[in-house]
Protein backbone atom coordinates (compact mmCIF):
# COMPACT_ATOMS: atom_id res chain seq x y z
CA UNK A 1 0.00 0.00 0.00
CA UNK A 2 1.26 3.48 -0.86
CA UNK A 3 0.41 4.75 2.64
CA UNK A 4 3.23 2.56 4.01
CA UNK A 5 5.88 4.38 1.98
CA UNK A 6 8.42 6.02 4.32
CA UNK A 7 8.32 9.23 2.28
CA UNK A 8 4.53 9.59 2.50
CA UNK A 9 1.81 9.50 -0.14
CA UNK A 10 2.69 10.11 -3.78
CA UNK A 11 1.40 13.42 -5.15
CA UNK A 12 0.65 14.19 -8.80
CA UNK A 13 0.53 17.88 -9.77
CA UNK A 14 -1.38 18.53 -12.99
CA UNK A 15 -0.64 21.92 -14.55
CA UNK A 16 -3.04 23.01 -17.31
CA UNK A 17 -2.19 25.77 -19.74
CA UNK A 18 -3.59 27.67 -22.69
CA UNK A 19 -1.73 30.75 -23.91
CA UNK A 20 -0.31 31.67 -20.49
CA UNK A 21 3.29 31.40 -21.63
CA UNK A 22 4.33 34.50 -19.68
CA UNK A 23 3.31 32.82 -16.40
CA UNK A 24 3.80 29.14 -17.30
CA UNK A 25 7.46 28.87 -16.33
CA UNK A 26 6.78 30.09 -12.81
CA UNK A 27 3.89 27.68 -12.35
CA UNK A 28 5.84 24.62 -13.54
CA UNK A 29 8.93 25.60 -11.55
CA UNK A 30 6.79 25.89 -8.40
CA UNK A 31 5.40 22.39 -8.99
CA UNK A 32 8.84 20.89 -9.58
CA UNK A 33 10.29 22.69 -6.54
CA UNK A 34 8.13 21.01 -3.91
CA UNK A 35 9.72 19.89 -0.64
CA UNK A 36 7.74 16.62 -0.68
CA UNK A 37 9.96 13.77 -1.92
CA UNK A 38 7.27 11.94 -3.92
CA UNK A 39 5.96 14.39 -6.51
CA UNK A 40 5.22 13.83 -10.19
CA UNK A 41 4.50 16.87 -12.38
CA UNK A 42 2.32 16.60 -15.49
CA UNK A 43 1.89 19.68 -17.70
CA UNK A 44 -0.91 19.72 -20.28
CA UNK A 45 -0.72 22.38 -22.95
CA UNK A 46 -4.17 22.80 -24.47
CA UNK A 47 -3.43 24.03 -27.98
CA UNK A 48 -1.48 27.18 -27.09
CA UNK A 49 -0.56 29.57 -29.89
CA UNK A 50 1.83 31.77 -27.87
CA UNK A 51 5.32 30.98 -26.57
CA UNK A 52 4.06 28.29 -24.15
CA UNK A 53 5.53 25.29 -25.95
CA UNK A 54 8.92 26.94 -26.19
CA UNK A 55 8.77 27.53 -22.44
CA UNK A 56 7.92 23.87 -21.84
CA UNK A 57 10.98 22.67 -23.74
CA UNK A 58 13.03 24.04 -20.86
CA UNK A 59 11.38 21.53 -18.49
CA UNK A 60 12.00 18.37 -20.51
CA UNK A 61 13.14 15.56 -18.23
CA UNK A 62 11.77 17.26 -15.12
CA UNK A 63 8.05 17.14 -15.93
CA UNK A 64 5.86 15.04 -18.19
CA UNK A 65 4.65 17.35 -20.95
CA UNK A 66 1.43 16.62 -22.83
CA UNK A 67 0.81 18.61 -26.02
CA UNK A 68 -2.73 18.47 -27.37
CA UNK A 69 -5.11 20.33 -29.62
CA UNK A 70 -7.39 22.95 -28.07
CA UNK A 71 -10.21 21.24 -26.20
CA UNK A 72 -10.89 23.38 -23.15
CA UNK A 73 -10.18 23.03 -19.44
CA UNK A 74 -12.16 19.80 -18.94
CA UNK A 75 -10.34 18.17 -21.84
CA UNK A 76 -6.95 19.26 -20.48
CA UNK A 77 -7.73 18.03 -16.96
CA UNK A 78 -8.97 14.69 -18.26
CA UNK A 79 -5.76 14.26 -20.25
CA UNK A 80 -3.62 15.12 -17.24
CA UNK A 81 -5.47 13.08 -14.61
CA UNK A 82 -5.46 10.06 -16.94
CA UNK A 83 -1.66 10.01 -16.56
CA UNK A 84 -1.68 10.21 -12.76
CA UNK A 85 -0.51 7.20 -10.76
CA UNK A 86 -0.14 8.63 -7.26
CA UNK A 87 -2.37 8.90 -4.21
CA UNK A 88 -3.07 12.64 -4.16
CA UNK A 89 -4.01 15.03 -6.96
CA UNK A 90 -3.12 18.72 -6.98
CA UNK A 91 -4.37 21.01 -9.76
CA UNK A 92 -2.50 24.12 -10.82
CA UNK A 93 -3.57 26.71 -13.38
CA UNK A 94 -0.65 27.98 -15.43
CA UNK A 95 -1.07 31.52 -14.13
CA UNK A 96 -0.93 30.48 -10.46
CA UNK A 97 1.94 29.33 -8.24
CA UNK A 98 2.33 26.68 -5.53
CA UNK A 99 4.18 27.37 -2.31
CA UNK A 100 7.06 24.86 -1.80
CA UNK A 101 5.40 23.02 1.11
CA UNK A 102 1.99 22.55 -0.58
CA UNK A 103 2.38 18.89 -1.60
CA UNK A 104 4.00 17.96 1.71
CA UNK A 105 1.18 19.49 3.74
CA UNK A 106 -1.72 18.03 1.79
CA UNK A 107 -0.09 14.57 1.64
CA UNK A 108 0.31 14.60 5.42
CA UNK A 109 -3.36 15.56 5.87
CA UNK A 110 -4.57 12.73 3.63
CA UNK A 111 -2.27 10.24 5.33
CA UNK A 112 -3.56 11.27 8.76
CA UNK A 113 -7.23 10.70 7.82
CA UNK A 114 -8.10 7.94 5.30
CA UNK A 115 -11.71 9.20 5.18
CA UNK A 116 -10.79 12.47 3.46
CA UNK A 117 -11.83 13.04 -0.14
CA UNK A 118 -10.28 16.50 -0.37
CA UNK A 119 -8.06 18.94 1.48
CA UNK A 120 -8.48 22.69 0.99
CA UNK A 121 -5.87 25.35 1.65
CA UNK A 122 -5.62 29.12 1.60
CA UNK A 123 -4.42 31.02 -1.45
CA UNK A 124 -2.65 34.38 -1.35
CA UNK A 125 -3.82 36.74 -4.10
CA UNK A 126 -1.08 38.22 -6.30
CA UNK A 127 -1.23 40.66 -9.20
CA UNK A 128 0.00 40.15 -12.76
CA UNK A 129 3.59 40.90 -11.71
CA UNK A 130 3.48 38.47 -8.79
CA UNK A 131 3.18 41.13 -6.09
CA UNK A 132 0.95 40.25 -3.11
CA UNK A 133 -2.27 42.26 -2.99
CA UNK A 134 -2.81 41.54 0.71
CA UNK A 135 -5.96 39.53 -0.03
CA UNK A 136 -6.44 35.81 0.46
CA UNK A 137 -8.88 33.19 -0.76
CA UNK A 138 -11.05 32.62 1.15
CA UNK A 139 -11.34 36.08 2.68
CA UNK A 140 -10.60 36.39 6.37
CA UNK A 141 -14.17 35.98 7.66
CA UNK A 142 -14.99 32.92 5.55
CA UNK A 143 -14.13 29.37 6.55
CA UNK A 144 -14.22 26.52 4.03
CA UNK A 145 -16.46 23.66 5.16
CA UNK A 146 -14.94 20.59 6.74
CA UNK A 147 -16.17 17.14 7.64
CA UNK A 148 -19.17 15.51 5.99
CA UNK A 149 -20.77 18.23 3.83
CA UNK A 150 -23.08 16.01 1.78
CA UNK A 151 -26.30 17.41 3.22
CA UNK A 152 -25.34 20.99 2.39
CA UNK A 153 -23.90 20.04 -1.00
CA UNK A 154 -27.19 18.46 -2.04
CA UNK A 155 -29.27 21.37 -0.72
CA UNK A 156 -27.41 24.57 -1.68
CA UNK A 157 -24.07 23.63 -3.31
CA UNK A 158 -23.12 26.99 -4.79
CA UNK A 159 -23.70 28.84 -1.52
CA UNK A 160 -20.92 26.86 0.17
CA UNK A 161 -17.55 28.55 0.59
CA UNK A 162 -15.56 25.81 -1.14
CA UNK A 163 -12.10 26.73 -2.36
CA UNK A 164 -11.61 26.54 -6.16
CA UNK A 165 -9.82 23.62 -7.81
CA UNK A 166 -6.47 25.38 -7.47
CA UNK A 167 -7.01 25.61 -3.70
CA UNK A 168 -8.04 21.97 -3.24
CA UNK A 169 -6.19 18.65 -3.27
CA UNK A 170 -8.10 15.45 -4.01
CA UNK A 171 -7.67 11.78 -3.18
CA UNK A 172 -6.98 10.36 -6.62
CA UNK A 173 -8.70 6.99 -6.13
CA UNK A 174 -11.98 8.76 -5.30
CA UNK A 175 -11.70 11.26 -8.15
CA UNK A 176 -11.45 8.35 -10.58
CA UNK A 177 -15.01 7.39 -9.61
CA UNK A 178 -16.37 10.57 -11.19
CA UNK A 179 -14.16 10.73 -14.28
CA UNK A 180 -14.11 11.73 -17.03
CA UNK A 181 -15.21 15.31 -16.53
CA UNK A 182 -17.99 15.87 -19.12
CA UNK A 183 -16.20 18.02 -21.69
CA UNK A 184 -19.37 19.18 -23.45
CA UNK A 185 -20.62 20.74 -20.19
CA UNK A 186 -17.42 22.74 -19.65
CA UNK A 187 -16.19 23.53 -23.17
CA UNK A 188 -13.78 26.29 -22.14
CA UNK A 189 -13.55 26.77 -18.36
CA UNK A 190 -15.44 25.79 -15.21
CA UNK A 191 -14.30 22.15 -15.02
CA UNK A 192 -13.11 22.57 -11.43
CA UNK A 193 -16.76 23.20 -10.47
CA UNK A 194 -17.35 19.54 -11.32
CA UNK A 195 -14.45 18.21 -9.23
CA UNK A 196 -14.96 20.50 -6.25
CA UNK A 197 -18.68 19.82 -5.89
CA UNK A 198 -18.92 16.13 -6.79
CA UNK A 199 -15.97 15.20 -4.58
CA UNK A 200 -17.98 16.47 -1.60
CA UNK A 201 -20.22 13.41 -1.96
CA UNK A 202 -17.30 10.95 -1.92
CA UNK A 203 -15.84 11.62 1.52
CA UNK A 204 -14.97 14.19 4.15
CA UNK A 205 -13.32 17.56 3.56
CA UNK A 206 -10.49 19.11 5.53
CA UNK A 207 -8.97 22.59 5.47
CA UNK A 208 -5.44 23.71 6.19
CA UNK A 209 -4.92 27.11 7.74
CA UNK A 210 -1.65 27.70 5.88
CA UNK A 211 -1.34 29.49 2.53
CA UNK A 212 -0.19 26.85 0.06
CA UNK A 213 -0.66 28.61 -3.29
CA UNK A 214 -0.74 32.02 -4.93
CA UNK A 215 -3.76 32.99 -7.02
CA UNK A 216 -2.96 35.48 -9.75
CA UNK A 217 -5.48 38.06 -10.90
CA UNK A 218 -4.92 39.86 -14.17
CA UNK A 219 -6.85 41.24 -17.13
CA UNK A 220 -6.48 38.08 -19.20
CA UNK A 221 -8.42 35.93 -16.75
CA UNK A 222 -11.26 38.41 -16.43
CA UNK A 223 -10.32 40.09 -13.16
CA UNK A 224 -9.76 43.79 -12.63
CA UNK A 225 -7.87 44.90 -9.55
CA UNK A 226 -8.97 48.51 -9.37
CA UNK A 227 -12.63 48.66 -10.36
CA UNK A 228 -14.37 45.35 -10.99
CA UNK A 229 -17.31 45.71 -13.34
CA UNK A 230 -20.46 43.75 -13.94
CA UNK A 231 -19.69 41.24 -16.70
CA UNK A 232 -22.88 39.55 -17.87
CA UNK A 233 -20.90 37.08 -19.98
CA UNK A 234 -19.23 35.88 -16.78
CA UNK A 235 -22.62 35.74 -15.03
CA UNK A 236 -24.07 33.64 -17.85
CA UNK A 237 -21.06 31.30 -17.79
CA UNK A 238 -21.61 30.77 -14.06
CA UNK A 239 -25.25 29.95 -14.72
CA UNK A 240 -24.27 27.33 -17.31
CA UNK A 241 -21.63 25.77 -15.07
CA UNK A 242 -24.08 25.63 -12.16
CA UNK A 243 -26.72 23.95 -14.31
CA UNK A 244 -24.28 21.35 -15.63
CA UNK A 245 -22.85 20.68 -12.17
CA UNK A 246 -26.34 20.30 -10.68
CA UNK A 247 -27.19 17.64 -13.24
CA UNK A 248 -24.03 15.70 -12.42
CA UNK A 249 -24.62 16.06 -8.68
CA UNK A 250 -28.14 14.70 -9.03
CA UNK A 251 -26.94 11.72 -11.07
CA UNK A 252 -24.15 10.87 -8.64
CA UNK A 253 -26.37 11.29 -5.57
CA UNK A 254 -29.10 9.13 -7.03
CA UNK A 255 -26.56 6.48 -8.02
CA UNK A 256 -25.25 6.48 -4.44
CA UNK A 257 -28.86 6.43 -3.11
CA UNK A 258 -28.31 9.59 -1.09
CA UNK A 259 -31.26 11.62 0.16
CA UNK A 260 -31.36 15.06 -1.42
CA UNK A 261 -33.44 18.18 -1.83
CA UNK A 262 -35.52 18.33 -5.02
CA UNK A 263 -34.71 20.44 -6.89
CA UNK A 264 -31.25 21.55 -5.84
CA UNK A 265 -31.40 25.31 -5.30
CA UNK A 266 -28.65 27.79 -4.47
CA UNK A 267 -29.17 31.45 -3.71
CA UNK A 268 -26.02 32.43 -5.62
CA UNK A 269 -27.20 30.64 -8.77
CA UNK A 270 -30.70 32.09 -8.50
CA UNK A 271 -29.21 35.56 -8.02
CA UNK A 272 -27.07 35.17 -11.14
CA UNK A 273 -30.15 34.07 -13.09
CA UNK A 274 -32.21 37.00 -11.85
CA UNK A 275 -29.43 39.46 -12.71
CA UNK A 276 -29.05 37.97 -16.19
CA UNK A 277 -32.78 37.92 -16.86
CA UNK A 278 -33.33 41.43 -15.57
CA UNK A 279 -30.41 43.14 -17.31
CA UNK A 280 -30.14 41.19 -20.58
CA UNK A 281 -33.26 39.04 -21.14
CA UNK A 282 -32.49 38.34 -24.82
CA UNK A 283 -29.29 36.48 -23.94
CA UNK A 284 -30.47 34.80 -20.74
CA UNK A 285 -29.48 31.10 -20.94
CA UNK A 286 -32.45 29.56 -19.05
CA UNK A 287 -35.56 29.69 -21.22
CA UNK A 288 -38.11 28.90 -18.50
CA UNK A 289 -37.00 31.58 -16.05
CA UNK A 290 -39.24 34.51 -15.11
CA UNK A 291 -38.88 37.08 -12.36
CA UNK A 292 -41.82 35.51 -10.53
CA UNK A 293 -40.46 31.96 -10.78
CA UNK A 294 -37.01 33.04 -9.59
CA UNK A 295 -38.47 35.00 -6.69
CA UNK A 296 -40.51 31.97 -5.61
CA UNK A 297 -37.49 29.70 -5.98
CA UNK A 298 -35.40 32.08 -3.88
CA UNK A 299 -38.00 31.86 -1.13
CA UNK A 300 -37.62 28.07 -1.06
CA UNK A 301 -33.83 28.36 -1.24
CA UNK A 302 -33.76 30.76 1.69
CA UNK A 303 -35.86 28.42 3.83
CA UNK A 304 -33.56 25.44 3.29
CA UNK A 305 -30.43 27.33 4.41
CA UNK A 306 -30.15 25.48 7.70
CA UNK A 307 -26.70 26.99 8.23
CA UNK A 308 -27.76 30.62 8.70
CA UNK A 309 -29.99 32.57 11.07
CA UNK A 310 -33.37 34.08 10.20
CA UNK A 311 -32.02 37.66 10.07
CA UNK A 312 -29.53 36.52 7.44
CA UNK A 313 -32.28 34.74 5.51
CA UNK A 314 -34.40 37.88 5.59
CA UNK A 315 -31.49 39.92 4.24
CA UNK A 316 -31.03 37.49 1.35
CA UNK A 317 -34.71 37.53 0.41
CA UNK A 318 -34.88 41.31 0.66
CA UNK A 319 -32.19 41.55 -2.02
CA UNK A 320 -34.13 39.21 -4.35
CA UNK A 321 -37.34 41.17 -3.87
CA UNK A 322 -35.60 44.49 -4.54
CA UNK A 323 -33.80 43.17 -7.64
CA UNK A 324 -37.01 41.67 -9.03
CA UNK A 325 -39.06 44.88 -8.84
CA UNK A 326 -36.43 47.59 -9.35
CA UNK A 327 -36.15 49.57 -12.61
CA UNK A 328 -33.11 48.81 -14.74
CA UNK A 329 -30.65 51.36 -13.33
CA UNK A 330 -31.27 50.52 -9.65
CA UNK A 331 -31.32 46.81 -10.61
CA UNK A 332 -27.87 47.19 -12.14
CA UNK A 333 -26.65 48.84 -8.94
CA UNK A 334 -28.16 46.06 -6.81
CA UNK A 335 -26.45 43.49 -8.99
CA UNK A 336 -23.08 45.17 -8.50
CA UNK A 337 -23.61 45.34 -4.74
CA UNK A 338 -24.38 41.64 -4.69
CA UNK A 339 -21.47 40.57 -6.89
CA UNK A 340 -18.84 42.99 -5.52
CA UNK A 341 -19.03 43.17 -1.71
CA UNK A 342 -16.19 45.71 -1.62
CA UNK A 343 -18.66 48.28 -3.01
CA UNK A 344 -21.00 47.89 -0.06
CA UNK A 345 -20.85 50.06 3.01
CA UNK A 346 -23.87 49.90 5.30
CA UNK A 347 -25.00 46.59 3.82
CA UNK A 348 -21.49 45.19 4.14
CA UNK A 349 -21.33 46.15 7.82
CA UNK A 350 -24.62 44.36 8.48
CA UNK A 351 -23.50 41.34 6.48
CA UNK A 352 -20.17 41.26 8.30
CA UNK A 353 -21.85 41.25 11.70
CA UNK A 354 -24.14 38.44 10.63
CA UNK A 355 -21.24 36.45 9.19
CA UNK A 356 -19.28 36.79 12.41
CA UNK A 357 -22.31 35.69 14.42
CA UNK A 358 -22.61 32.63 12.18
CA UNK A 359 -19.00 31.64 12.78
CA UNK A 360 -17.76 32.56 9.32
CA UNK A 361 -19.67 29.81 7.55
CA UNK A 362 -21.59 31.99 5.09
CA UNK A 363 -20.40 32.10 1.51
CA UNK A 364 -20.02 35.41 -0.26
CA UNK A 365 -22.50 34.29 -2.93
CA UNK A 366 -20.62 35.75 -5.89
Amino acid sequence: MSAAQPDGLAVDIVVTNHDYGRYLGGAVASAIGQTHPRVNVIVVDDGSTDESREVLRGFEGRAEVVLKERGGQASALNAGIERCSGDVLLLLDADDVLRPEAAERVAAAFEADPGLAKVQFRMAVIDASGRPTGATKPTGHLLPPTGDARRAELAFPFDIAWLPGGGTAFRTALVRRILPIPEADYPHCGADWYLVHLSALLGKAAALDQVCAEYRIHGSNGYELESPRLDLDHVRDSIRYAGATCRSLEQLADGMELERERPILSLSDLANRLISLKLDPKNHPVADDSRTSLLLASRHAVKRRFDVSWPMKALFFAWFLAEAVAPRRPANRLAELFLFPERRRTFNRVLGRLQRSEGGRIARLD
